[in-house]
């Protein structure tokens, strides 16, 4: 497969997955480990990964303890992804997985990144400038790590407004919220996700849709919304698509999101309409629940996945 052009992903607050399988979790009992991998994770190293599967011209940058940053070395190289990563001194902060087999539930337990110096940020800054200049969208994703001020993203959407760069924004809370009023070009939340942002409880598509059009209104080209089990929807100024889930063997949901959100940028680099970049993210965001880590299996499987995304739209009034 060619490599398209030009992805950059931004991750301020990576994280070593070290994944747990567990027949089932049984809390104050005994457990016994059936397997065991330590991966580089974070959401924008998971999104640079899936592109890079996918055939995409990747630049991974962000923040990077120096004590163990070989288990992200390794992936860059492998992988193909251009590393635009800043060292800071100490250690990437460590997440926990507990995957339960039978059920394909995960416990997470997510630790905090290290504290960011003010020299590390004007670092970033410029690495960013720089890798941005070959690329067609910026990807932020993740929480904040500490001294990352709340507006951070809301800032880098502001400078990068006319550059002509598209950033899709992929965070929570108060970072979402200042984010979203820097209108970038998209965002992707989960259904707990644009429930906080707007406020109120958000029980069905009718709702997700009518409040994903709401944010579209303030200024967000498109807002993506992750549901899980229940699809995806893709909602624009002039379309609310809904995405079902494929029936697919699970092994993990660790990354779906983030597959999701690779799955879309890659639509859209192949210069593919809503219709066909909404089933290619679907597509991705189901192969990617039956491979651990974030990998993609070949472009024949992600093909016949697309064939089976089913489409529908919802009405302004639904």
């Amino acid at each position: 497969m060619g490599r398209t052009p030009g992805v950059f992903t931004l991750t301020l607050n990576p994280a070593v997955d070290h994944s747990i399988g567990l027949p089932q979790l049984l809390p104050g009992g005994l457990n016994r480990v059936a397997w065991e991998k330590a991966t580089a994770g974070g959401k924008g190293v998971n999104v640079a990964s899936f592109l890079a599967d996918l055939g995409c011209c990747v630049t991974a940058g962000g923040l990077l303890g120096a004590d163990n940053a070989d288990l992200f070395d390794r992936v860059f190289l492998d992988r193909g992804i251009a590393d635009a990563f800043v060292r800071l001194p100490g250690r990437t902060r460590v997440n926990l997985k507990l995957i339960e087999e039978n059920s394909a539930t995960v416990t997470e337990i997510n630790f905090p990144g290290q504290a960011v110096a003010a020299a590390h940020l004007a670092d970033l800054q410029h690495r960013i400038d720089a890798a941005l200049a070959g690329c067609a969208y910026c990807i932020a994703s993740g929480s904040l790590p500490a001294g990352v001020r709340v507006e951070y993203y809301a800032d880098l959407i502001a400078r990068l407004a006319t550059t002509g760069q598209r950033v899709l924004l992929d965070t929570s809370g108060q970072a979402l919220r200042c984010g979203v009023a820097a209108h970038p070009w998209a965002i992707k939340p989960n259904q707990a996700e644009l429930e906080e942002l707007v406020g109120r409880r958000l029980p069905d598509c009718a709702a997700l849709g009518a409040a994903a059009r709401t944010i579209v209104e303030q200024g967000v080209h498109l807002v993506i919304v992750s549901l899980g089990g229940h699809g995806a929807l893709f909602v624009n100024a002039n379309r609310c698509l809904h995405a079902s889930a494929l029936a697919v063997p699970v092994r993990t949901t660790v990354g779906a999101g983030d597959a999701l959100v690779a799955g879309f940028i890659a639509g859209c680099l192949r210069g593919l309409a809503d219709d066909g970049c909404a089933r290619l993210a679907t597509a991705v965001a189901a192969a990617a629940l039956g491979v651990a880590g974030a990998r993609l299996p070949g472009e024949e499987s992600i093909e016949a996945l697309m064939a089976r995304v089913e489409l529908r739209e919802l009405p302004p009034g639904e």
